[in-house]
């Protein structure tokens, strides 16, 4: 927020928190500097003498913003009528008090352990102080996270530069723009996306949103966003369910999640790593082995991986898979 605006909604919130009675717009455009560098004091036309100046119009649209900003900010303000017949503004501090803190040893260790888990990434400053506060405030100090909860100090390794951009594009719900670099893609696209979620899942972090272009849902790896995360104005044009199977997706792309069967050909002495997936080995000879191997989302991108040491016999759609991926591979090297 810029220091302009934080400045003005401070000055706002603190004449509703301070006055006995409500307070007119005009009231308010006369008591805020910042309202009066900008407007004026008002033209304090009567109804019926002309209507309102373009600077009473801009300020009516400014009030509205600054009100409602303070409202998501989580100030009460009431809208009441004054003994003018004029509508009136207030926030009563009895509305806006909090009420005192109260957590016991276990609340106050989850709170430490919470806060212990950013601490490689930016947000460790505001853990820490926000904890600082609530220790100020009267809670527990004396109390050990590990002890009470019996845990491993704990770490979320946060390396990418992308991770805070789309933590604060998921908790405000804004759309965002970056260029992606699929695993089998030789260069990045760009993705328009309206972020849902972000998960941790083997030491790789992952974003779920909309992707738009494509119009369904899809998971980013974190370490494939190249460059700047950037923001855009609108709101979001699909709905965000209700739970986001990040993990579940990423399982299914690498594989652990099968719910079918297929039919390879393996160079002998070849590819250990598939020959420890499959349900079924048989020696062909002439220095081939054949293996059924139970499998799911990705295994194209797997056995491209093996060359020409791996020849699909079925399904015939994973075979084909795997000819793109050879023959997209085969093209950008032969346009070097």
């Amino acid at each position: 927020m810029a220091i302009a605006k934080a400045e003005r909604l401070m000055n706002l919130a603190l004449c509703l928190l301070g006055t006995r009675r409500p307070l007119s717009k005009r009231e308010l455009r006369e008591s805020i500097e910042a309202y009066v560098e900008a407007f004026g004091p008002g033209n304090g036309a009567a109804p019926g003498s002309g209507g309102p100046s373009t600077s009473d119009d801009s300020f009516n649209r400014m009030f509205e913003r600054d009100k409602d900003d303070l409202r998501e900010l989580g100030l009460v303000i009431e809208t009441v009528e004054n003994l003018d017949g004029e509508v009136g503004y207030l926030a009563r501090r009895d509305s806006n008090r909090l009420p005192p803190i109260t957590l016991d040893a276990e609340e106050a260790a989850a709170l430490g352990l919470a806060a212990k888990v950013w601490q490689q990434a930016r947000l460790a400053g505001a853990a820490s102080g926000a904890l600082q506060k609530l220790r100020a405030a009267g809670i527990p100090e004396d109390v050990d996270p590990y002890e009470a909860h019996g845990a491993l100090e704990p770490r979320i390794p946060v390396h990418e530069a992308a991770f805070e951009p789309l933590m604060l594009a998921c908790r405000d719900r804004r759309p965002v723009v970056f260029d992606y670099r699929k695993a089998s893609a030789a260069r990045p696209e760009p993705r328009q996306v309206e972020p849902w979620a972000l998960e941790c899942w083997r030491g790789h972090w992952y974003l779920a949103g909309f992707d738009r272009d494509r119009g369904a849902e899809r998971v980013f790896r974190l370490s494939r966003i190249t460059g700047r995360v950037r923001s855009r104005a609108g709101r979001f044009t699909a709905p965000v369910p209700d739970a986001v199977t990040v993990r579940e997706t990423v399982a299914g792309w690498a594989g652990e999640i099968t719910d079918r069967s297929a039919r390879i050909r393996l160079r002998s002495g070849s590819g250990y790593p598939l020959r420890a997936k499959a349900t079924v080995a048989r020696e062909l000879g002439n220095g081939w082995d054949e293996l059924e191997i139970p499998y799911g989302h990705g295994l194209d991108a797997w056995l491209v991986e093996f060359g020409p040491d791996v020849v699909v016999v079925e399904p015939a759609e994973l075979r084909a898979d795997v000819v793109d991926r050879l023959r997209a591979v085969a093209g950008v090297r032969g346009g070097r």
